[in-house]
C-alpha cells in the first residue's frame, strides 16, 4: 500500500468510524469477562455539541477504549434526556411560528407535536458525538421518555407514594413565570442584583397618623393583608391593636405583633404579603391572615392589581413607583443590593407562589447516600476529593424535593382524582388499577357512588414529573433494572464503574442517583465519580453564546481533526479544575498527529537487509527504550488510578514525541541511503505498535490508520480491540545512564552550533570522568554527534568544554574555524553571569541566621549550587585561556 505523504484526518475519521460500527466493536453483551460500564450523562434532547460535552465525552471515550484494550467487556450506554422545560419551550415556540397556541391543543395533540420535534431534532447531539470518536454502544441508545423508561419512572413514583415518602402539599414554591412551572430549590440560582428600597406611607384607620414601610417590591402592595411590628419596639406602642390602610386599593388590614420583625432593618414596620413571600406566608399561617395572590402564571398582575391588570410585574414596579410618588405615598427611594432567585433554565426571576405540589421526603432517603460518599468505609469515590464538602453541605441540609412541574412534556403524575376534594385521589401505575382503588375508596363512602362511578370519571393530575425524577434512575433503568430487577443485564453491568460529569449537577443528578441506587438496588450506582471542570476561555470567562467566546465544536474537528481536538481539550484540562481552553493546544494536537505520521513514514521508508548484523547502537537504544516505555506505562497506570487523564496523556506525549521520535529513531536510523538490519526493524515496528496501543484511547483515528498500514490485519486484529501492553519490571539504571548520555550529546551539539562546526566534520571528545559514568552509551553518543573517538583523560585538554554533573568534556577546536573575538566576548559575558550567581550563593551561605535556621536539605542544595558554579567558572576561564 502506498502511504500518503500527509495525514488526512477527514478521510481517516469517516473511514475508521464506519469500519468500527460495521464490525460492531462497541457493542457489549454479558459474558465471562469482567464488565466495565459507563452510562453517559444524557445530554438534553434539545442540545447540540458544545465544549463541555466535548470534554466530558472525550474523557469517557478515553476510559472506555482503554478498558476495551485491557480485555474488559466495555459497555458505554448513550442516550438523551427529555429536558422538560427546555424542550417544551422549543416546541411551544415552533407551534407559535405556525400560528398554533399550546392552549388550543389537547395534551395528546401537544405531545404528538413534541415527539415529532424530538424525532426531527433529537438525535443531533448523538450524531455529533460520533464525529468526536465516541465509542458508545449505539444499539443501547436510551431516551428518558422511552415507554420502558417512563414505565420505570411511574413504578418508582407509585412505590414511593405507597411507602409514605411522596405526599401532596399546598406550599410556597419557586415559580418560573417564563416556563410557567415550579422549580425545585436546587434549580434556582441566587444572584446579587442592584435594585431600590422604596419607603411607603400607610395611613392608620380612624386617624391622621401614618406608618412607613420599606419594600423592594412596591407592586406587591395589592397583596398586603397585614402590617407587622415587633412587640418590643417602643417606637410603635401607639399602633398596637390598630389597623392600616393599603395605598391605592384602600384595603383595611390589621397591625399584628411578632418578634420575627427585625428592629434594626428598614423602618421596623413590615408589610405582610402571604401569597408572595415564604416568610410572610409563615407569619400569615401563624396569625390566620388572608392570602391574596395578585399574579397570573406569567407574573403579570391579575384583577387584584386594579388598573395595572395584565401588565408585567417589572413594568408595574416602575409605573406604580411613579404613581405613589405623585400621590405623596412614596417618601424616599434608596439604592439597595439584594439576592434575587433566577431560573437555572430560563434565567427568569423566580416568583414565590402558593400552589398544590407533589413532594418527595428526602431526609431518610439521603442517609445511605451520605454514608456511601462520606462514611468511614466509603463505597463511592469523588475525584477530586474537594467536592466532598459540597456534597456534604447539600446532603446534610437536604429539603423535600418538589417533583411536580406544570408541564405536559414529561411523565404525567400517576395520581387520579375521583372527586372534587383535594384528598380525593388514588395513585396507581395504570388508569385501570386506579379505577379499582377509587371504587374501593368510594365504597366506604357510599355503595351507590361506587356503583355509578365509571373509569371515564377519573381525572388524572395534569402535572408532569421533574426531569431529574426520571434521570435519577438512569444507571438502573438503562438496564431495565426497575421493571425487571433480577434480569441478566442489571446483574452483570450494575453497579457501573465510572461516572464522568460536571460539578454543577453533583446534587441535581449524582447525589439523587446514589439515593435511588440504595433505595432500589441496595447498592451504589457507580464506584467512582470524576468531576470535570467548566470550560472557560483564556480570560477565564465561562463559555457562552451571549459572550460569543464558545468555539463551534464541529468546526474545531474540521480544522484540527478529532484527535487534535481531543488532545487539545485534555492538555487544557486538569482534574476537577476549570479548563482554560486554548485553540493553540488543538493545533499542538494536530502537530503531534503529523509528527507521529511522519515518524511512521520514515520507518516504512527504510530498506531492510536480513543479512545485516544488528549494530551495538541499536541494541542498547532498544534496551533503553523498553525500560523507558515500562517506566512510562507504570506512570500512566498511576495517573489513571487517580483520574489524572491530562497527566497520563502528557506522559505518552513526551514518550512518543521526545524519547521515540527524537532519540530512539535517531539512534537506530541507518546511514543515508543505507539499509537497516531486520532485527532492529522488527523491534522498531513492535515498539511503534506498543506506542499506538497506549495512545489509542486518546487518538483513536490516527492510531488505527497507522496500525492498519503496518500490516494486513483481519477484523479480529483491529487496534480498537488489541491487547494493551502489560507492565513488567524494568531496569532504572539504564534510564539514568541514558539521561546522562543525552546531556553529553546536547553539550557536543551546543558546541557544534556555537562554533558553527558542520555535522559532516567529525570531532574528537576528551573526558575527565569524575562520575565514573557508564561507557555503554559511548557508541550512541558517537553516532548522534559524529564523534570520531571518546578519550578518557585525567587532565584538561585545550578546546571548547562543558560539564555534565562533575564530568568535564573537551572538544579540541581549531582557532582557524571560529570567530575568536566573538567567542571571547560571549565567554566573558557567561563568566560575569556565573560570578554574579556565585556571589549571591556565597552571601546566603555566609549569613549565620540563614545557615542556623534553614532545613538541612536546603543548605545542601545551596552548597551543591556553589560547587557546580565554581566548576563552571573554572571551565569558562579555561576556555578563555585557550583562546587568548
Amino acid at each position: 500500500m502506498t502511504i500518503p505523504s500527509k495525514y488526512d484526518a477527514k478521510k481517516v475519521e469517516d473511514k475508521w468510524y464506519d469500519y468500527w460500527m460495521k464490525n460492531n466493536y462497541f457493542h457489549s453483551t454479558p459474558d465471562e469477562r469482567e464488565p466495565y460500564t459507563i452510562v453517559i450523562p444524557p445530554p438534553n434532547v434539545t442540545g447540540v455539541l458544545h465544549m463541555g460535552h466535548m470534554l466530558n465525552n472525550t474523557i469517557q471515550d478515553v476510559l472506555i477504549r482503554r478498558a476495551r484494550l485491557l480485555g474488559k467487556n466495555a459497555c458505554w450506554v448513550p442516550g438523551t434526556d427529555h429536558a422538560s422545560i427546555a424542550t417544551e419551550a422549543k416546541v411551544v415556540a415552533k407551534l407559535k411560528e405556525q400560528g398554533i397556541s399550546k392552549s388550543d391543543l389537547t395534551r395528546e395533540e401537544f405531545l404528538q407535536h413534541a415527539f415529532d420535534w424530538k424525532d426531527e431534532y433529537g438525535g443531533i447531539i448523538l450524531e455529533q458525538l460520533k464525529k468526536l470518536g465516541a465509542s458508545c454502544d449505539w444499539e443501547r441508545t436510551a431516551f428518558t421518555m422511552d415507554p420502558e423508561m417512563s414505565e420505570s419512572v411511574i413504578k418508582v413514583f407509585v412505590d414511593l407514594y405507597n411507602k409514605g415518602l411522596i405526599y401532596r402539599g399546598y406550599r410556597m414554591v419557586n415559580w418560573d413565570p417564563e416556563a410557567k412551572t415550579t422549580l425545585s430549590d436546587e434549580e434556582v440560582i441566587h444572584e446579587e442584583r442592584q435594585g431600590n428600597l422604596y419607603y411607603l406611607e400607610y395611613k392608620i384607620e380612624g386617624s391622621n397618623d401614618t406608618l412607613t414601610i420599606a419594600t423592594t417590591r412596591p407592586e406587591t402592595i395589592f397583596g398586603d393583608t397585614a402590617i407587622c411590628i415587633n412587640p418590643n419596639d417602643e417606637r410603635f406602642t401607639h399602633l398596637k391593636g390598630k389597623k392600616a390602610i393599603v395605598p391605592l386599593c384602600n384595603r383595611v388590614i390589621p397591625i399584628i405583633e411578632d418578634e420575627y420583625v427585625d428592629l434594626e432593618f428598614g423602618t421596623g414596620c413590615l408589610k405582610v404579603t402571604p401569597a408572595h413571600d415564604e416568610n410572610d406566608k409563615n407569619l400569615g399561617d401563624k396569625h390566620n391572615l388572608e392570602v391574596i395572590d395578585i399574579f397570573n402564571e406569567d407574573a403579570s398582575l391579575n384583577s387584584f392589581g386594579l388598573h395595572y391588570q395584565g401588565k408585567d410585574r417589572f413594568v408595574v414596579r416602575k409605573e406604580i413607583a411613579k404613581e405613589l410618588e405623585e400621590k405623596g405615598i412614596l417618601v424616599k427611594t434608596e439604592v439597595h443590593t439584594n439576592k434575587v432567585g433566577t431560573s437555572e433554565r430560563t434565567k427568569a426571576v423566580i416568583e414565590p407562589r402558593l400552589s398544590d405540589q407533589w413532594f418527595l421526603k428526602m431526609e431518610e432517603l439521603a442517609k445511605p447516600a451520605i454514608k456511601a460518599v462520606l462514611g468511614d468505609d466509603t463505597d463511592i469515590n469523588l475525584y477530586p476529593k474537594k467536592f466532598e464538602n459540597t456534597y456534604r453541605h447539600w446532603m446534610e441540609n437536604v429539603r423535600d424535593w418538589n417533583i411536580s412541574r406544570q408541564l405536559w412534556w414529561g411523565q404525567q403524575i400517576p395520581a387520579f382524582f375521583y372527586g372534587d376534594g383535594k384528598e380525593d385521589f388514588v395513585v396507581a401505575e395504570t388508569r385501570e388499577k386506579a379505577f379499582e382503588l377509587a371504587k374501593e375508596k368510594l365504597a366506604v363512602i357510599s355503595t351507590e357512588m361506587e356503583k355509578s362511578f365509571k373509569i371515564e370519571d377519573l381525572r388524572q393530575d395534569e402535572d408532569a414529573l421533574d426531569t431529574w425524577f426520571s434521570s435519577w434512575l438512569w444507571p438502573m433503568s438503562v438496564f431495565d433494572g426497575i421493571r425487571n430487577p433480577e434480569n441478566e443485564e442489571i446483574k452483570y453491568y450494575y453497579p457501573t464503574n465510572d461516572l464522568v460529569t460536571g460539578p454543577d449537577i453533583l446534587f441535581f443528578w449524582v447525589a439523587r442517583m446514589i439515593v435511588a441506587g440504595y433505595e432500589y438496588k441496595d447498592e451504589k450506582p457507580f464506584n467512582n465519580v470524576y468531576l470535570t471542570g467548566l470550560v472557560r476561555d483564556k480570560q477565564r470567562r465561562k463559555m457562552s453564546k451571549s459572550l460569543g467566546n464558545s468555539p463551534d465544536a464541529l468546526k474545531l474537528i474540521d480544522d484540527y481533526g478529532a484527535d487534535g481536538v481531543r488532545v487539545g481539550l485534555l492538555l487544557s484540562s486538569a482534574a476537577g479544575n476549570d479548563l482554560m481552553f486554548d485553540e493553540d493546544l488543538c493545533q499542538q494536537g494536530k502537530g503531534f498527529a503529523n509528527k507521529i505520521w511522519n515518524a511512521f513514514r520514515l520507518i516504512k521508508g527504510w530498506e531492510v537487509d536480513a543479512s545485516l548484523e544488528q549494530p551495538e547502537t541499536s541494541k542498547i537504544g532498544l534496551t533503553w527504550y523498553e525500560a523507558k516505555f515500562q517506566k512510562t506505562l507504570a506512570e500512566i497506570e498511576d495517573h489513571f488510578s487517580k483520574y489524572r487523564l491530562s497527566d497520563a496523556l502528557m506522559a505518552i506525549y513526551k514518550l512518543i514525541n521526545d524519547d521515540f521520535s527524537s532519540w530512539l529513531l535517531e539512534i537506530v536510523k541507518p546511514a543515508y541511503q543505507q539499509p537497516i538490519d531486520k532485527k532492529t526493524f522488527d523491534a522498531i515496528i513492535e515498539v511503534l505498535e506498543n506506542n499506538l496501543k497506549i495512545l489509542h484511547p486518546f487518538m483513536p483515528f490516527l492510531t488505527e490508520e497507522i496500525w492498519q498500514y503496518i500490516a494486513d490485519r483481519n477484523t479480529e486484529e483491529a487496534l480498537v480491540i488489541a491487547k494493551y501492553p502489560t507492565i513488567k519490571e524494568f531496569d532504572t539504571t539504564i534510564i539514568t545512564q541514558f539521561e546522562f548520555a543525552t546531556g553529553v550529546v546536547s553539550g557536543i551539539r551546543t558546541i557544534r552550533k556555537d562554533k558553527n562546526i558542520s555535522f559532516k566534520d567529525a570531532v574528537e571528545l576528551f573526558v575527565i570522568d569524575n562520575e565514573k559514568s557508564s561507557k555503554d552509551f559511548d557508541t550512541v553518543i558517537q553516532k548522534l554527534t559524529n564523534t570520531s573517538a571518546i578519550n578518557y583523560v585525567s587532565d584538561k585538554v585545550d578546546g571548547a568544554s562543558f560539564r555534565v554533573k562533575s564530568n568535564e568534556y573537551f572538544v579540541p577546536i581549531s582557532i582557524d574555524n571560529i570567530d575568536v573575538e566573538a567567542e571571547v566576548k560571549k565567554l566573558e559575558t557567561e563568566l560575569k553571569r556565573a560570578e554574579g550567581f556565585l556571589f549571591g550563593i556565597n552571601k546566603k551561605l555566609s549569613n549565620e541566621r540563614f545557615v542556623a535556621n534553614a532545613p538541612e536539605q536546603v543548605i545542601a542544595l545551596e552548597r551543591k549550587k556553589e560547587a557546580d558554579t565554581i566548576a563552571k567558572i573554572e571551565t569558562i576561564k579555561s576556555s578563555l585561556a585557550s583562546l587568548k
